[in-house]
C-alpha cells in the first residue's frame, strides 16, 4: 500500500475516534486533570521549599536539596513512578486501599518538584540584592522580606518556565498507567491504548494526543498573556492619584483628565 494511505487509515479513522471520544471526555479527561492538577500543586509547594533550601547558607539544608534535585531530575519519569508506585504499594494498600492515584500523584510531584525547585531558585536569585536590603531597612524580617518582596518577584520572572513544567506534568500523567488502572481510573492515554488494542487502529491514540493539545496550548497562551501584562503593567490614569490636582493641574476624571493635563503642560 501507499505509505500515505497506510498512515491515513492507521491514524485518521474518524469512526474509531468517534467511538473513543465519549469515554475520553467522561473518564479520561477528568482523571488526567485530577492527576495533573494535584501533582502540580504538591510539586509547586515542594519545589518552593527546595528553592529556599537550595539558596540557604546552612549546608544541612542546601546539600539535601541539591541531592534531591539531582536524583529526581536524573531518573527517568517511568522509573520514579514504578519505584514509588510499586515500592510503596503495600503501604498504600493499608492506607487507602487498591487505588494507585495517591502514589502516582506523589511520584509525579517528586519529579515535578525537582524541576520546579530549580526554576524558582533561579527566579529568586535573579532578584537584585538591593530589594532584600531595602525591605530589611523598612523593618521587614528576613522571612517577611522573602515572602512578601523577593519570592513574588522571582516567581513572576520565571512564570513561563514554571508553566512549561506544569505542561510536562500533564503529559507525564500518562505514565501512571504503569501502576495498573481499573476502567474508571484510566486517563486519556490509557483509554486510547485500550481502544487501539481492541480495534487494531491507532486513531484513538491520536485523539488522545489532540485532547492533550487542547489542555496545553491554551495554558501556554494564557500564561504568555499574563506574563506580558505583568511586564507592561497598565496605563496610569487620574484615579491612580486619587483624583488630586497637583500644582498647575486640573483634577479631571479618567484618561480625559490625564490627556488634558498633559496638553496643558505642553502649552
Amino acid at each position: 500500500m501507499d505509505p500515505l494511505s497506510t498512515l491515513w487509515e492507521t491514524f485518521f479513522d474518524w469512526e474509531s475516534m468517534r467511538a473513543a471520544l465519549p469515554e475520553m471526555l467522561t473518564v479520561g479527561l477528568p482523571n488526567t486533570l485530577i492527576l495533573a492538577i494535584s501533582a502540580a500543586l504538591l510539586g509547586s509547594l515542594l519545589g518552593m521549599l527546595l528553592a529556599v533550601a537550595g539558596i540557604s547558607r546552612t549546608r544541612w539544608l542546601r546539600w539535601p536539596a541539591r541531592v534531591y534535585t539531582d536524583v529526581f531530575r536524573g531518573l527517568p519519569a517511568a522509573a520514579t513512578i514504578l519505584l514509588i508506585g510499586v515500592g510503596l504499594a503495600p503501604l498504600g494498600m493499608q492506607v487507602w486501599g487498591p487505588n494507585p492515584y495517591p502514589l502516582g500523584i506523589l511520584a509525579l510531584s517528586l519529579i515535578g518538584s525537582a524541576y520546579i525547585g530549580e526554576i524558582f531558585r533561579a527566579g529568586i536569585q535573579s532578584v537584585e540584592a538591593a530589594q532584600l536590603e531595602g525591605a530589611r531597612a523598612l523593618g521587614f524580617s528576613w522571612g517577611e522580606a522573602m515572602r512578601l518582596v523577593i519570592i513574588p518577584q522571582g516567581v513572576r520572572r520565571v512564570l513561563p518556565a514554571w508553566v512549561n513544567q506544569l505542561i510536562a506534568l500533564i503529559k507525564d500523567s500518562s505514565l501512571v498507567y504503569f501502576l495498573g488502572l481499573v476502567a474508571s481510573q484510566r486517563e486519556l492515554f490509557r483509554i486510547g491504548q485500550d481502544h487501539a488494542a481492541t480495534t487494531g487502529n491507532e486513531s484513538a491514540l491520536l485523539l488522545a494526543g489532540l485532547l492533550y493539545l487542547t489542555l496545553t496550548v491554551p495554558l501556554t497562551h494564557a500564561v504568555n498573556w499574563i506574563d506580558r501584562r505583568l511586564r507592561q503593567g497598565r496605563p496610569a490614569t487620574a484615579e491612580d492619584d486619587g483624583g488630586l490636582a497637583l500644582a498647575g493641574q486640573t483634577a479631571l476624571p479618567g484618561e480625559a483628565g490625564a490627556r488634558a493635563t498633559t496638553e496643558k503642560d505642553a502649552r
